[in-house]
């Protein structure tokens, strides 16, 4: 039989009526004739409270134990999903992480998939299950530990299983009935998109667009998973949502596909650094080991190059999460102390923000950066940094401008028309 992988998030199994709702959609399936996975996240507001136990347990928590109570949400809203669909008649069983087995590598809280056998699950759609409810968002280790895979881990594991199991399409369900041109709650003539490019989603993903787990992107991409983003509280057919496939799969791609934007950026300065062969690694080799995510970068002629030493020092700017911005400082500071590098100030700037424009059709337009510069510039947004790709241009800007530069170029790029 063909096989559909489902994913259900943790708003689409939140209580028991819930995971009716969802249970039905998947009996829906199963009529049609797949053999059913269904990857399942805890319930909505679990995964939080579990990890408030750990921490008021311990302060200083060990990974293994926390991976092992934190991966029991998922547990329980299998075997509740099972039991619902027993209930409609359905020969379903749920599988935890080391039942299937999802072989993972021992990083605990963050770990990454190894392999994900077969066997196990093949046998008993042979002997006639319909649907195996798989515990999302968890694996296990080469020393037999639970492991968890990191916040949306759940949507990497559905991509993951539709992968290995050659799965005809991966079938996300979440809050929101597709993906949207921009966020429908800044701009109100934002656009459902039928269909969007894996590159696409991956960028509107890593820039802030919250429907898909950046990591289930790019292994769908990896491994050519058609995905699809539904909505669990409507009415869905084959038509519905939107699909996230191979550019070759879109007829003809608009230049600008989509507006993303960050609100948690910080923009950090290192005033009159040495201008010198390895300078760059010197800075970014320590906010690396220090776990630091470096975005947006760039080198600018210091003002003291005209005052006191010409040609000899200059500007290094980049962007960081503003829930990093400690991290970097003491990591530029102890590479100060240590000698690996010299500044005279470090500036951190916390009320910016990153907007983006995305689009697969950006490689073959030329005037995108014109027109977003443009538009930019008639609500009178200052850009602070630039960077770009080959199908993104993004820009810090001050916070207090974003939404209106989301409404500014979602309306330059005309979005709004199909």
């Amino acid at each position: 039989m063909p096989l559909l992988v489902m994913k259900f998030g943790g708003t689409s199994v939140a209580d028991l009526d819930r995971i009716a709702n969802a249970a039905k959609k998947v009996q829906r399936e199963v009529e049609r004739g797949y053999d059913v996975i269904v990857i399942v996240s805890a319930m909505a507001g679990r995964t939080n409270e579990l990890v408030g136990w750990v921490e008021g347990t311990s302060r200083l928590y060990d990974a293994r134990e926390y991976d092992a109570v934190v991966a029991s949400g998922e547990n329980v809203t299998a075997g509740l999903m099972a039991l619902r669909l027993q209930e409609m008649g359905i020969p379903a069983r749920s599988w935890q992480g080391w039942q299937v087995p999802i072989n993972t590598t021992d990083q605990h809280g963050s770990a990454r998939f190894v392999s994900i056998p077969r066997h196990n699950i093949d046998q008993k759609f042979a002997e006639g299950m319909r649907v195996a409810v798989v515990a999302g968002f968890q694996g296990i280790a080469p020393d037999g530990r639970i492991t968890t895979l990191g916040r949306g881990g759940s949507d990497t594991t559905a991509v993951a299983f539709a992968a290995a199991f050659g799965a005809e399409r991966c079938d996300t369900y979440t809050d929101v009935d597709g993906v949207y041109t921009t966020d429908p709650r800044i701009s109100a003539k934002a656009r459902k998109l039928d269909r969007i490019a894996f590159e696409e989603m991956l960028e509107l993903a890593s820039l802030g667009a919250k429907v898909l787990q950046t990591r289930s992107v790019e292994l769908a991409m990896r491994f050519k998973v058609p995905l699809r983003v539904l909505s669990s509280f409507d009415e869905t057919d084959e038509t519905s949502g939107t699909l996230v496939c191979d550019e070759d799969q879109i007829m003809e791609a608009k230049v600008v596909t989509g507006i993303a934007y960050s609100r948690d950026e910080a923009k950090i300065t290192l005033i009159t650094v040495e201008d010198r062969p390895g300078i760059s690694a010197a800075i970014f080799e320590p906010l690396a080991a220090a776990g630091v995510n470096v975005d947006m970068i760039v080198q600018n002629i210091s003002e003291k190059n005209y005052e006191d030493h010409p040609g000899a020092v200059t500007d290094m700017t980049f962007s960081v999460p503003v829930s990093q911005v400690e991290h970097a400082r003491r990591a530029m500071e102890a590479a100060r102390a240590e000698g690996k590098i010299a500044y005279d100030e470090l500036s951190v700037d916390t009320e910016v923000a990153k907007v983006s424009v995305v689009g697969i059709g950006m490689r073959s337009h030329a005037g995108v950066a014109a027109r977003m510069f443009r538009a930019l510039a008639d609500e009178n947004i200052n850009i602070k940094v630039i960077s770009t790709s080959e199908i993104k241009i993004s820009v810090l800007i001050d916070r207090k401008y974003m939404e209106l530069a989301v409404q500014a170029l979602h309306d330059a790029f005309e979005l709004e028309k199909a």
